[in-house]
């Protein structure tokens, strides 16, 4: 089951940091010299989107196969509760932005859910992250 989320804002980034080589990095400062590029992030950032793009298709259909949620979803107390109250338990698996509400008790997440995979970004509380380590692949 493939559900479609609304994107994470552009302000919502994660630092990564990556080693090039010299003459890759060389070439980069180039096309960025001769304004291809505003900078060497922005040069990143496109050659990142453009392979995405090349392999849009097998994200597709492996988000799909595995029942992911792609894009961002948040968890919030009340949705928890509601669980708790009917006594199901959640297999949260999204492909990324996954984040448990700022309000969420460990206890109540740990009640609550039952495993976490998250490809891309996992916010919650340290105390939440600490009652599901267990949990989270």
């Amino acid at each position: 089951m493939l559900k479609a989320v609304e994107p994470r804002p552009r302000n919502d980034s994660e630092k990564i940091t990556i080693n090039l080589g010299a003459i890759d990095l060389g070439q980069i400062d180039l096309l960025v010299q001769e304004h291809f590029y505003s900078n060497r992030s922005d040069f990143i950032r496109t050659a990142i989107r453009n392979q995405l793009q090349i392999h849009a298709e097998v994200v597709k259909q492996t988000v799909s196969r595995k029942t992911m949620v792609l894009g961002l979803h948040n968890y919030s107390r009340a949705e928890l509760e509601a669980l708790r109250a009917s006594g199901q338990k959640l297999q949260i698996h999204v492909l990324g932005l996954a984040s448990v509400g700022h309000d969420v008790s460990a206890e109540l997440a740990r009640a609550t859910i039952d495993s976490v995979q998250v490809l891309g970004v996992f916010q919650a509380s340290s105390a939440v992250k600490s009652a599901l380590a267990d949990r989270i692949k």
